[in-house]
């Protein structure tokens, strides 16, 4: 999308969400100022992954997979740095304002989706003290650890074979079995939630 067609559609629709907090995000340019951990997590434990085509008592939220992405980096990679750590852990949080699109839908709306994304993540990045824009090679790692992810929901929870799966996404990143077992049981939209946040406030802090 072009900046002049960003600045139309500014102009004629209400391009921005209230948020519990009370702050208003501006999707077309959004600002650090306006983010807040606790509207991220409260989204993100409500936005539920493969578009809610999963086994369980409750969907499996994106909060649930960003911590699942998180543990697999620290499974492939023990010695990452903290703040790759807070990275993997934010990957996907422009989805508590834009919601979790599968990837073929993604693929029908084309580049206009992945802009807004891309500037929603830029200045979630900026809020918590991480460049705007990650290097390419830590970019592949959280890349790495999300399809390593995506295998195990494939084929624990949302009915995949394990063919298929590999095919799609790669290898099972062999997490141990507590571990998997823990993160991989749907849990409620509150014990998401709160363990998003304690996640977070580990590694920001």
């Amino acid at each position: 999308m072009t900046a002049r067609r960003f600045s139309e559609t500014a102009t004629t629709t209400r391009v921005w969400q209230r948020m519990l907090s009370g702050r208003r995000l501006d999707l077309l340019d959004p600002s650090p100022l306006d983010i807040e951990i606790a509207d991220i997590a409260h989204g993100l434990a409500r936005v539920a992954r493969w578009n809610g085509q999963t086994s369980g008592a409750h969907i499996f939220s994106v909060a649930q997979h960003t911590l699942l992405v998180e543990a697999v980096m620290r499974e492939q990679m023990p010695r990452v740095d903290v703040p790759f750590r807070l990275a993997a852990l934010l990957h996907d949080a422009p989805e508590y304002v834009i919601g979790d699109m599968i990837s073929p839908f993604k693929a029908v709306l084309g580049g206009d989706y992945k802009t807004v994304e891309k500037r929603l993540l830029s200045a979630i990045h900026i809020r918590f003290g991480l460049p705007a824009v990650l290097v390419p090679e830590v970019e592949r790692q959280i890349k790495e650890a999300d399809k390593g992810a995506a295998y195990l929901e494939a084929t624990e929870l949302a009915g995949f074979a394990e063919a298929e799966a590999k095919r799609l996404f790669g290898r099972d990143p062999g997490l141990p079995a507590a571990t998997r077992q823990d993160y991989l049981t749907p849990w409620t939209a509150a014990k998401a939630e709160k363990r998003f946040l304690a996640r977070f406030n580990a590694l920001y802090a």
